[in-house]
């Protein structure tokens, strides 16, 4: 294992930047968010979470797919260029991870998604343990330990080092790249084991570790579905499509054109199941009230998608949600009133 002083890091995200794209946390206006690094960017990696997740490094909130130009009785079809350049996302929680690994099962799938799997083929991560996870986490509930990020490279923050472990072929590759900035060192081990203690410690005194996902899984879908539990649960709704856009496994998208006055260019962006004209068609939209939106982004977390994954729940616990829902309706209020059974959200 190595590691590197803290006051060391900017030297490091230069020497990364000099051969490929670098994107990490960056501060902007008071929000933390993943960016690609420049020398004068406020990168700030102690702030927990970023308010978005960084899947966009993979799946972009918006993305040309390819550019349309008439030429007389003519049209030349222009497809985007895949992503052919290396780029490392630094900084990675454990949650983010796994919503990643979650995005792998949809677009990585037959068909396969060529501009996600582009991306997935260029991308190194290198993980960043979390030191102090906040009263929103619950990633616990869904299986992930954030005090043991698997990633290309996992990395820890602790009294003021950087301790950093290459964990595959790309994390080694990355690691012999900016090898000469690390330091090794044998007693590591040794403080990363007290460092994990420590956070699952903290972890299991979080008000959400404990939720239970009794009644959640691929079978429940009857009973779920047609819960008269819905109808009290979704009034407070705004269907501001907030929930999805934080989210680090929400993958709808929709595809649009845009008219350039040149041609067309044909692009898709996050689309949300929340909103009223998501998955609209000719004839209409076949979930015509908000009642129906909200009861199909919850359960296709904790039913539809374990249904067809192996039990892997379209869930983090990374709290996202928790924090920005301006009505203070989460996915957390959901299982909780399944629980009372009697609607009640507290």
């Amino acid at each position: 294992m190595y590691k590197i002083a803290k006051e060391n890091l900017p030297a490091l995200f230069q020497r990364i930047a000099e051969a490929q794209d670098l994107i990490l946390p960056i501060e902007n206006c008071g929000q933390v968010n993943f960016g690609v690094w420049s020398e004068d960017a406020k990168v700030d990696i102690d702030t927990l979470k970023s308010v978005k997740s960084p899947k966009d490094a993979f799946f972009p909130q918006s993305e040309n797919l390819y550019t349309c130009v008439r030429e007389g009785k003519k049209i030349q079809i222009t497809p985007e260029e895949l992503q052919n350049k290396d780029f490392v996302v630094f900084g990675m929680r454990a949650c983010d991870l796994q919503g990643v690994e979650l995005l792998d099962k949809v677009f990585l799938a037959e068909p396969v998604d060529t501009f996600y799997g582009a991306r997935r083929q260029h991308g190194t991560i290198v993980a960043l343990a979390c030191h102090e996870p906040e009263e929103t986490c619950f990633c616990k509930v869904f299986g992930i330990d954030a005090a043991n990020p698997a990633a290309d490279v996992a990395t820890w923050l602790i009294d003021g080092e950087l301790c950093w472990k290459p964990l595959t072929d790309k994390g080694e590759a990355l690691t012999k790249a900016v090898e000469d900035l690390l330091e090794s060192d044998a007693g590591a081990d040794e403080k990363v084991e007290t460092e994990k203690s420590a956070i699952r410690e903290i972890i299991e005194k979080l008000p959400y570790s404990s939720l239970s996902l009794d009644g959640w899984n691929g079978d429940a879908l009857s009973e779920k579905f047609d819960s008269p539990v819905w109808e009290e649960l979704y009034k407070p709704c705004l269907a501001c499509g907030t929930c999805t856009f934080v989210c680090p496994t929400c993958q709808c998208y929709d595809i649009k054109d845009y008219d350039t006055g040149h041609g067309v260019q044909r692009y898709r962006c996050w689309d949300s199941c929340m909103y009223s004209d998501f998955t609209m068609m000719a004839h209409g939209n076949n979930r015509t009230s908000q009642m129906q939106r909200f009861r199909q982004r919850f359960m296709h977390k904790l039913v539809y998608f374990p249904a067809n994954n192996d039990g892997m729940y379209s869930c983090v616990g990374c709290g996202r949600c928790v924090e920005k829902c301006p009505s203070a309706l989460n996915i957390v209020k959901v299982i909780k009133a399944f629980q009372n059974q009697g609607g009640e959200t507290s």
